[in-house]
């Protein structure tokens, strides 16, 4: 009996002790992970100071310089003054591309006289067509149209999206580029000037005409710029009265302009006009041009 009671005490006490080892411990108290003195962005501190401002209010927008004041000077020469014998001018710009066989066929064709004004870019182009100028020295009077076509204004601005020359010295090197590439090519010294778009600054003016040169304005833009079309065109031309003078292109041989002008000087001639070039008469010209 006495063993049985040991037994069973020494069970109690094992099995007592199993139970106690298998209890986890009581968890710890949790720290509060930010304390509750500390801010995450501490409010004396503001992202972007406000006596800061991003854009000074002071600062304005540069004013932008006034656009030159540009002419587009007009050119008459002596008149006929006799009835059905109206005395023009033709002129012609050869600006760059090419020669308009149309145009020029029908001038050598018909002997009608003209003046054309060629720039540098366009005689490099265009040997042949030069070589017809050069061997009818009794028709084509040539002159300046400047070495690359920039217009003759000295203060820089755009006219119909070309670029200006945009002061005094690249006037002149536009005027001297176009009559060296003249004389380099064999044609006789130019005396006369028109520079591209045929509008100038009325100081740039004053600057050409120091250099020696007439400036060759006109009365009757015949072909918009080689941009009408061929009835226009023609009628514009064959409208021109005694004392014009006439600006059309003979470097557009696409544009149908061209054959306006070819038809027009046909129809003139049948009229009885009398044709003369810059060289061959009197002439009064706008804005200083000519005096």
């Amino acid at each position: 009996m006495n063993r049985i009671l040991l037994a069973s005490a020494f069970l109690l006490v094992s099995i007592s002790a199993v139970f106690a080892d298998g209890i986890p411990p009581a968890a710890p108290a949790v720290a509060s992970p930010v304390p509750a003195a500390v801010s995450p962005v501490p409010a004396a501190v503001s992202p972007v100071p406000a006596a800061v401002s991003p854009v000074p209010a002071a600062i304005s927008p540069a004013p932008k310089a006034p656009a030159p004041k540009l002419v587009e000077p007009h050119l008459h020469i002596a008149r006929s003054n006799l009835a059905g014998h109206a005395r023009i001018a033709l002129t012609f710009d050869a600006c760059m591309g090419q020669a308009d066989e149309r145009i020029l066929s029908t001038l050598v064709r018909e002997r009608i006289p003209a003046t054309i004004f060629v720039t540098a870019r366009w005689l490099k182009r265009n040997p042949a067509a030069l070589a017809v100028f050069l061997q009818n020295p009794d028709l084509f009077e040539l002159e300046n149209h400047g070495e690359n076509h920039i217009p003759a204004v000295d203060t820089p601005t755009l006219i119909y999206g070309i670029a200006s020359a945009g002061s005094p010295q690249a006037v002149r090197q536009e005027v001297e580029g176009g009559a060296a590439a003249m004389v380099a090519a064999g044609i006789p010294a130019p005396h006369w000037f028109r520079g591209s778009t045929a509008k100038y600054d009325l100081s740039a003016i004053g600057e050409i005409r120091a250099m020696g040169y007439r400036i060759a304005g006109y009365s009757v833009n015949g072909d918009g710029g080689s941009l009408l079309g061929a009835v226009i065109t023609e009628k514009r031309i064959a409208s021109a009265k005694d004392g014009d003078v006439v600006i059309s292109h003979i470097n557009q041989p696409t544009h149908a302009a061209g054959e306006g002008v070819a038809k027009a000087l046909v129809d003139l001639k049948a009229k009885g006009t009398e044709f003369v070039r810059l060289e061959d008469v009197e002439d009064t010209g706008d804005d200083k041009t000519t005096e």
